[in-house]
């Protein structure tokens, strides 16, 4: 064998990891590439029970692939941060940080160190999110008429939804939509055979006990228990003797108290934790008490928040009636609607609360449009947080040019890296003309011919035409934080994946 070829093989082995995690990448990639864009399909998931999800929403068809490879995980990681951060441009994201691993792969092979193209990607990625920061167009409100476009583009181009998220928007208001610690896309509900609504209050998952003897009350007092509502125990043992059981009547005595003074003070729904004692249970049926076992603890937070009530634990109730009264919450109106078999608890003015019901026809359906408003949500209010930019890639073809100038003045092999992440910030357009029936490098050149003449970033291509329009006057944008916050996560995985020189199989610790 001659020398080149040794030196052939010893470059396959050399680089074998690294192609093999960059294979594993393109995989995972390539299942969400072809829904990207407004031409862009569906995917079809089937689990092992025969069950389908039809969906082109890309953090949903991560989460439910089938994947084993390390570095393919790695790329999910992704679109789960932009889901958890944002809650929009999981696609993007996803081809992003695959377009940058192929791209740093590219170059690692033909003898750039590794560490060098790593960090030539970093500083090309810092400078990239500089150059995008500074195009941002700032959302004045809920009338701007950009914001509108951008929940549209989010939306799918779905009317109805986009209708139903931004009245939600505005029963919700600024104040509360500008709060980090609140999340529209939250709020919403997928039910089956139920229409399209915007509710001002929480809908509660869980049904009543009884619902046949009532079904609405008027400015109710809300007790919220993180326990169960019955009588204090006692040991077993303590019941065995005269005073143990003298003691068990007593404690028996005092719930009955307990119930009473609940009545006394129109307590007319009661949300617990845990369970109900028999006894209770009769009480508040007999005295027309909604009782809701079994609630979980984000709902009745959100109850908390709506109503004002403090949430207690059983010992609570023995509390005098002016103690007790001043942990209650209160709800202009409690009804249990039996058409969606859901109960409604309206909003007060102590807080605007919003419950956002998507209804379809069937469990797919419903599902889906689901997903769709919560991408419409999540991008509404990213947008007013962080303003928009044009979508469509147009915003990253007009970087990666700019990256380009950059790179040429640039000394040293970091350089490589830098031109990594300028090609691999074309990939978002070049997709979506793909996924269009267009060829992505003549149609590209066209975009950029119009970019420098127009002197705007905002210079994009019709899908149904192919010619060249402008993105911002069309109102196709998206929000600023999705694709600030997606390359940088791409970055962060890609970095991860190319500096992996061995994956090594960890032995099994026996504890």
């Amino acid at each position: 064998m001659s020398q080149g070829q040794h030196s052939h093989v010893d470059g396959d082995e050399r680089y074998s990891t690294l192609l093999n995690n960059s294979n594993a990448v393109r995989a995972v990639t390539s299942a969400v590439e072809g829904t990207l864009g407004p031409k862009g399909l569906d995917v079809m998931l089937v689990g092992p029970r025969g069950e389908v999800v039809i969906t082109n929403d890309g953090v949903t068809i991560l989460d439910k692939m089938d994947v084993s490879h390390p570095a393919a995980r790695l790329l999910i990681q992704v679109a789960r941060a932009q889901q958890e951060k944002i809650g929009d441009g999981t696609t993007t994201a996803t081809i992003l940080a695959g377009a940058l691993v192929q791209e740093g792969v590219s170059r690692i092979i033909r003898g750039v160190p590794a560490s060098k193209v790593v960090e030539g990607m970093r500083q090309g990625i810092d400078r990239a999110l500089e150059l995008l920061s500074g195009r941002v167009r700032v959302i004045e409100g809920l009338d701007d008429p950009l914001l509108e476009r951008t929940v549209y583009v989010a939306g799918r181009e779905r009317k109805d939804i986009v209708a139903l998220v931004m009245e939600a928007a505005r029963k919700a208001g600024m104040q509360r939509l500008h709060d980090p610690s609140y999340s529209l896309a939250d709020s919403i509900i997928a039910l089956e055979n139920a229409d399209n609504e915007v509710f001002e209050g929480v809908l509660l998952r869980q049904k009543p006990i009884f619902t046949r003897d009532y079904l609405q009350y008027s400015d109710a007092k809300v007790l919220v228990l993180l326990d169960a509502l019955e009588p204090d125990e006692l040991d077993e043992e303590v019941l065995t003797t005269e005073a143990g059981f003298a003691q068990y009547m007593d404690l028996r005595d005092r719930f009955a108290a307990d119930l009473e003074r609940l009545s006394a003070l129109s307590v007319k729904l009661i949300l617990l934790e845990k369970g109900i004692h028999p006894d209770a249970e009769q009480f508040c049926l007999d005295h027309g008490i909604m009782v809701v076992p079994r609630v979980s603890r984000a709902d009745l937070k959100r109850v908390c928040d709506m109503t004002g009530a403090t949430p207690i634990r059983r010992k609570a109730l023995h509390k005098d009636s002016e103690q007790l009264a001043a942990l209650l919450g209160d709800s202009p109106r409690v009804a249990y609607d039996e058409a969606i078999g859901k109960i409604r608890l309206a909003s007060g003015h102590r807080e605007r609360v919003v419950t956002v019901i998507v209804g379809a026809s069937t469990s797919e359906v419903v599902g889906e449009s689901a997903r769709i408003a919560g991408d419409a949500a999540s991008a509404l209010q990213a947008a007013i947080t962080g303003g928009v930019l044009p979508g469509g890639g147009t915003s990253e073809l007009a970087v990666s040019y700019a990256l380009e100038r950059i790179r040429e003045a640039q000394k040293g092999m970091e350089a490589f890296g830098f031109e990594a992440v300028s090609a691999a910030l074309r990939k978002p357009m070049s997709q979506i003309l793909l996924n269009a029936g267009y060829n992505p490098l003549e149609k590209m050149e066209e975009v950029r011919a119009a970019q420098i003449r127009s002197g705007s970033d905002s210079m994009g291509l019709d899908c149904d035409t192919g010619t060249v329009v402008d993105y911002e006057e069309l109102g196709v944008l998206d929000p600023a934080p999705v694709k600030l916050h997606g390359l940088r996560a791409a970055g962060e995985v890609a970095a991860a994946v190319l500096r992996i020189h061995h994956v090594i199989k960890m032995k099994e610790i026996n504890e």
